[in-house]
C-alpha cells in the first residue's frame, strides 16, 4: 500500500499520488455514467451545478479560504437532501439500471408473444378508427404509484377490450393503459410529463407523457394520436413515430421476447 502513496508529482501545493490518480479515474467514471443516466433530462443541468459546487469546495479547502469553506460546509448539511427531491425521477431510472441483474431478469416471462401481438392489434385498430391511446407496457420497473392513480381494471389482454377502453364513448378513454405481462391493471392513469427541454412544442399531451413515464421507467409506451392515427414508440426517453401493425410487432418481439432471452444467456 506503500507504494500507492509515493509522491508522483506536485501541482503547486498538492501532491499527487497514485491513489489520487485512481481516485479521480473513479470518480470520473461515476460521473459519466450519472451523465449518461441523466442525459437528456432536466437532472443534467442539475448535476453539472452540483460538480461545480464540488469543484469549488476542494478549492477552497486547498487554497485555506475560511470564508467561502464555511458556506460550503453548511451547503453540504443539507446538500444530500435536497439531491433525493431534486433527483427523484432521474434517481429512479438509475435505480433500475442498477437493479436490473441477471437474477432479475431470469424471473421475466419468455412468452409474451400472444400479447404483444392482441395488444399491436389493438395499437392498430385504434389508429384506423382515429381513437386517442396511450399504452403502457410494463418491464421490470413496477409502476404502483402510476396504478394506483387509475381505476383498476385486472382483466386479460385483449384487443377487443383495449379498442373500446380508448373508444370516445368510454369513461376510462382519458390517460393511460397500464398492461403487465398478460394483465390490464388499470386505465386512466396519469403519467409524468416530460421535462426535456429539447422537446418541441408540436407534441401533445399524449407524446409527452408517453415520454414522460420512459424517461422515469424502463417501459414500452404505445400512443397513438387522435388527430392524424399515427403510431409512435417512446422507450428510455426517445420516440419512434409512423409505425404501423408490422414495424410495430417487430419492435415489440425485439423489446420484451429476444432482449429477455439475450439477457438471461449472457
Amino acid at each position: 500500500m506503500e507504494l500507492f502513496r509515493i509522491e508522483l508529482f506536485k501541482i503547486y501545493f498538492l501532491s499527487v499520488t497514485i491513489i489520487d490518480i485512481l481516485d479521480i479515474i473513479f470518480v470520473s467514471f461515476i460521473f459519466y455514467k450519472l451523465y449518461q443516466v441523466m442525459r437528456g433530462t432536466r437532472g443534467s443541468q442539475m448535476i453539472a451545478g452540483l460538480i461545480v459546487i464540488l469543484l469549488a469546495s476542494f478549492i477552497v479547502q486547498g487554497l485555506n479560504m475560511s470564508g467561502m469553506s464555511w458556506i460550503i460546509q453548511n451547503i453540504q448539511t443539507v446538500w444530500v437532501i435536497a439531491f433525493v427531491i431534486l433527483f427523484q425521477p432521474e434517481l429512479r431510472r438509475l435505480l433500475i439500471v442498477v437493479g436490473q441483474t441477471r437474477l432479475g431478469r431470469a424471473f421475466a416471462s419468455l412468452t409474451r408473444t400472444p400479447v404483444l401481438q392482441q395488444v399491436a392489434k389493438a395499437v392498430a385498430e385504434c389508429s384506423q378508427r382515429r381513437y386517442g391511446a396511450l399504452i403502457v407496457l410494463v418491464r421490470e420497473a413496477g409502476l404502483k404509484g402510476i396504478i394506483e392513480s387509475g381505476v383498476s381494471i385486472q382483466a386479460k389482454v385483449s384487443d377487443a377490450l383495449l379498442v373500446s377502453l380508448f373508444s370516445p364513448k368510454s369513461l376510462l378513454h382519458d390517460g393511460a393503459v397500464i398492461i403487465n405481462h398478460d394483465t390490464i391493471e388499470a386505465a386512466k392513469c396519469l403519467l409524468p410529463l416530460t421535462q426535456n427541454p429539447q422537446i418541441g412544442t408540436k407534441l401533445g399531451t399524449r407524446h409527452r407523457a408517453a415520454l414522460g413515464i420512459s424517461e422515469e421507467s424502463d417501459a414500452v409506451v404505445l400512443v397513438v394520436s387522435e388527430e392524424t392515427g399515427e403510431i409512435s414508440v417512446a422507450e428510455d426517453g426517445t420516440l419512434i413515430t409512423d409505425l404501423d401493425y408490422e414495424r410495430l410487432y417487430s419492435y415489440l418481439l425485439g423489446a420484451f421476447r429476444e432482449q429477455t432471452k439475450n439477457n438471461i444467456n449472457e
